[in-house]
C-alpha cells in the first residue's frame, strides 16, 4: 500500500506540512517495500485557485491509497474520496512521526474536510 504525506522535504525526517493543496511535495511511502519517493507539487504553491483539486489528482496519479496531511479542504477531499483515497489528518512534526502514528492506528480517518475551502 502507498501512503502519501504532505511535506516540504525529501525524506522521512522532513516536516509534515499542515497544508495539503499548497504543500511543496508529497512523500509517497510504500508499506510493502519501505521505499519512498518524492512527488513534486510546486505548481500549486502559487496557484490562484484549484490547488487542492490539482494536488489530489497528483496524489491519485502517484498511486496512493492513503493520504496523511495536516488539513484537507472540501474540494480536495471530494476528489480524494472519488479516487478511493482515505484521508487522515495529523499534527505530527515529521513524516516519520506521522507514519508511526498511522501504523499504530492512532490516526482517525476523516469523513469530511476539516477546513473551509479557500475559495468557498
Amino acid at each position: 500500500m502507498k501512503i502519501a504525506f504532505s511535506t516540504s522535504g525529501s525524506d522521512l525526517n522532513a516536516p509534515l506540512d499542515t497544508r495539503f493543496g499548497r504543500a511543496a511535495k508529497f512523500l509517497v511511502y510504500d508499506t510493502e517495500t519501505s521505499m519512498f519517493q518524492g512527488v513534486d507539487n510546486s505548481q500549486n504553491l502559487t496557484a490562484a485557485q484549484g490547488a487542492g483539486i490539482q494536488a489530489a489528482q497528483t496524489v491519485a496519479a502517484a498511486g496512493a491509497q492513503v493520504l496523511v496531511t495536516g488539513h484537507c479542504g472540501p474540494k480536495a477531499f471530494r476528489v480524494l474520496a472519488a479516487a478511493g483515497i482515505k484521508v487522515y489528518t495529523s499534527d505530527a512534526p515529521t513524516v516519520a512521526a506521522a507514519l508511526k502514528l498511522y501504523r499504530e492506528g492512532k490516526l482517525k480517518e476523516s469523513v469530511e474536510a476539516d477546513v473551509e475551502g479557500h475559495w468557498a
